[in-house]
């Protein structure tokens, strides 16, 4: 796997290494030792698939308070997202910036997303799935999310955002959120 560091400090875009053949290709996907080495949450205690028939889909943006704060690594399997991630962190000095990835199923990349970052994407073709990979299990008291329209986040989502769920489109603003403590 090759760490690619992102302009937000702890998030990584991660490209495969693949050898191949004349029957195709076998690539890691995750090793402990390696996300533990460039200094990433290596556990992984959860896996979690999404789907999406139509494009311009929005899901998110979503985070888990402490202590269940989560990391992610987010995999595109099917079509393809574009991926947006929001510090949240308390004492960060790049708290409120985001940062956006395309992920496809073809170019087969992920994204690690450390804790204390909102997560959400936007499909960029129709029936669009993706794998993820949890640091923490699924705490309901603990989940939160920013609103994915916040005028002072000022997100470029590439298409115009169609399905949206009633959840998602009541998330609160960044200035109604206090910081996320690790």
């Amino acid at each position: 796997m090759i760490f690619n560091p992102l302009t937000l400090r702890g998030a990584f875009r991660i490209a495969l290494e693949p050898r191949g053949d004349e029957r195709g290709f076998f690539a890691r996907l995750f090793c402990t030792d390696e996300f533990r080495a460039h200094g990433l949450v290596p556990e992984v205690v959860q896996m979690n698939t999404s789907f999406s028939r139509e494009a311009g889909t929005v899901r998110g943006l979503h985070f888990q308070r402490a202590p269940a704060a989560e990391s992610k690594v987010v995999r595109c399997l099917q079509g393809a997202i574009r991926d947006v991630i929001v510090d949240l962190r308390a004492g960060s000095p790049q708290f409120g910036q985001w940062e956006a990835v395309v992920l496809t199923a073809e170019k087969r990349d992920m994204i690690y997303v450390p804790p204390g970052f909102a997560h959400g994407f936007q499909t960029l073709l129709p029936d669009t799935e993706l794998l993820y990979l949890h640091g923490a299990a699924y705490s309901p008291e603990h989940e939160g999310g920013v609103a994915h329209n916040d005028p002072d986040l000022a997100i470029d989502w590439t298409l115009p955002v169609v399905n949206l769920s009633p959840r998602d489109a009541a998330l609160p603003r960044l200035r109604d959120l206090e910081p996320l403590a690790l």
